[in-house]
């Protein structure tokens, strides 16, 4: 019968280590505080079309995606647009005023 608990030398109980910061983190505060990224690169101006806007965003499966550029595609528009058209739809639906559009 093998005994492996006394084969092996009693392993000393590790010291815990403070967690690596993440890099989205450490990237997000060094852009905000005017700094370089770990790459050292400069962090890039934002584009003015961004300028006073907010990212909403969620995840969905691919063919919410595909269909979605499928329909812009067919009315010649953007995924920005058709978006902005479909909160404005829910914005309605739930009782609340259209914002202005893109």
């Amino acid at each position: 019968m093998l005994d492996r608990a006394k084969a092996a030398p009693a392993a000393e109980p590790e010291t815990p280590t403070q967690p690596k910061p993440r890099k989205a983190i450490a990237v997000k505060a060094a852009a905000n505080a005017g700094e370089t990224t770990r790459s050292g690169k400069a962090k890039a101006a934002p584009k003015p079309s961004r300028a006073s806007t907010k990212l909403i965003g969620g995840h969905f499966a691919p063919e919410y995606s595909t269909q979605l550029r499928i329909i812009a595609a067919e009315e010649d528009t953007t995924l920005q647009n058709l978006l902005t058209e479909a909160l404005n739809d829910l914005f309605v639906k739930k009782g609340k005023a259209r914002l202005a559009g893109v």
